[in-house]
């Protein structure tokens, strides 16, 4: 059984907007209680240590579970939300299962149990920065041919019509485990999480392995194959961005400062600009779809870079065209959809010389500059495109890969290229990056 997403665009009426809004508030009005109740006995424990006071004669520490949040939610409800009978008990407890996630991560990243970025103390929601979502896990939650039922909302019309979603739950192959509604972009989607059986799925090409060296200019250059090339999406809007953006300046916009509201003129407009950038958003996510689900049913091993991408965004040059190639996103939904087809993702390091690496004769180049976009190996003469050297490079590392667990499963037997100026520079018993030193037949390691 895996756990599945089906996200639908919702097409509701103006009173049904008005009370899906009104459960994502309720979510946001519990987090919030929730979120200050830690942080007041939090700095009371810590006043308390200012005096002197031992640990033992604290004030108790609260529980951070979700059940003990609920628990105290319920007692304390009619103070503070007397309103709460209006929206169901769901949208209360997604506020606080949010809260008791945040603490959980902060926790683990502070105890170094939680790889990534630093997490950090989570903060109050606000009203017009937050995001707009609720979770519903009990009550009725269907999914039917133009609508979806939701506990207290009823059923909401949809925009398209769930033929996948339906097909699975009429063969009784998959089951809704929970339904979650979120305000984004002007528009309201659900989002059914389905517990389901797959069947087995095999690449269409079990034996085949590739690389794939990421760019601006190219967007994924394939070891095998023509080029993709890089849509733009984003370039291509810029002017019709910026003559909406001028149209919204030229009109009375809000100022929280003086109280100012906005004038529906700029309403208007605002939504105009705003459609623009959520069209380029939705362009870009289904390239990348498209392509990702290409490269992962067909091939058996795929191989990437593990690009420094937030290295590459302080570069005020390259900043923005790195964000609309969506590098992150590319690696995230072809990790996933890899794992669901069978095939597998290597990740090589981030080190590995790639575009310095000869792909004929192995040999690596100490400096490449950036401009020089035709690779010229002064070893063997190969004269080739400098990405698509790349990217043979990294289909190598796949097969190198391979061989290494077939013969003992650690890579110590696994094959290196190595040239006669490279191994000069290296200390014995040292490996070029990326790659494993096999023995010579003199004992020792080149």
């Amino acid at each position: 059984m895996t756990l599945l997403a089906y996200r639908y665009a919702l097409d509701p009426t103006p009173r049904q907007a008005r009370y899906m809004a009104g459960h994502c508030a309720a979510a946001r009005r519990a987090f919030n209680w929730g979120l200050g109740r830690v942080k007041a006995n939090l700095d009371q424990r810590a006043a308390e240590r200012t005096y002197g006071i031992p640990d033992e004669l604290l004030t108790p520490r609260l529980n951070w579970s979700l059940y003990s949040f609920r628990r105290d939610w319920n007692q304390a409800k009619n103070d503070v939300a007397p309103w709460w009978a209006e929206y169901s008990k769901e949208s209360y407890s997604s506020g606080l299962d949010a809260l008791t996630r945040a603490l959980g991560n902060w926790g683990d990243s502070r105890q170094g149990k939680r790889k990534g970025r630093v997490v950090g103390f989570p903060r109050f929601k606000s009203k017009r920065r937050a995001v707009h979502s609720c979770r519903f896990t009990t009550g009725t939650i269907r999914c039917e041919q133009r609508h979806a039922a939701l506990p207290r909302i009823g059923r909401v019309k949809l925009h398209e019509h769930p033929t996948k979603l339906l097909a699975a739950l009429a063969e009784g192959s998959a089951r809704i485990i929970c339904a979650t509604i979120r305000f984004e972009r002007g528009r309201w989607f659900v989002s059914f999480t389905v517990e389901q059986s797959l069947p087995e799925l095999t690449p269409a090409r079990p034996d085949a392995a590739i690389g794939v060296d990421l760019g601006i200019k190219t967007l994924a250059t394939i070891s095998e194959g023509p080029p993709v090339e890089n849509p733009r999406h984003y370039a291509q809007a810029q002017r019709k961005l910026a003559r909406l953006s001028r149209r919204v300046s030229r009109r009375r916009g809000p100022d929280r400062r003086t109280g100012q509201a906005a004038s529906k003129r700029w309403q208007r407009a605002n939504v105009q600009r705003n459609r623009v950038h959520h069209r380029v958003a939705d362009q870009r996510r289904d390239a990348i779809h498209k392509l990702t689900t290409r490269l992962a049913s067909t091939y058996a091993t795929v191989v990437v870079e593990d690009l420094n991408i937030t290295g590459m965004m302080s570069n005020r040059k390259l900043a923005r065209h790195v964000a609309d190639a969506g590098f992150g996103e590319f690696r995230r939904q072809l990790e996933y959809k890899a794992e669901r087809f069978g095939s597998r993702v290597i990740v090589a390091d981030r080190w590995f010389p790639s575009s310095k690496t000869c792909s004929g004769c192995g040999a690596v180049k100490a400096k490449l500059l950036l401009s020089e976009r035709e690779y010229l190996c002064d070893t063997c003469g190969l004269t080739m495109d400098r990405d698509k050297n790349a990217a043979r490079n990294l289909a190598a590392l796949a097969v190198a890969a391979s061989s290494a667990e077939t013969q003992n499963g650690r890579g110590a037997d696994q094959k290196t290229r190595v040239t006669g100026q490279v191994a000069e520079k290296r200390q014995p018993g040292t490996a070029v990056a990326g790659q494993t030193r096999t023995p010579s037949p003199e004992g020792t390691d080149v």
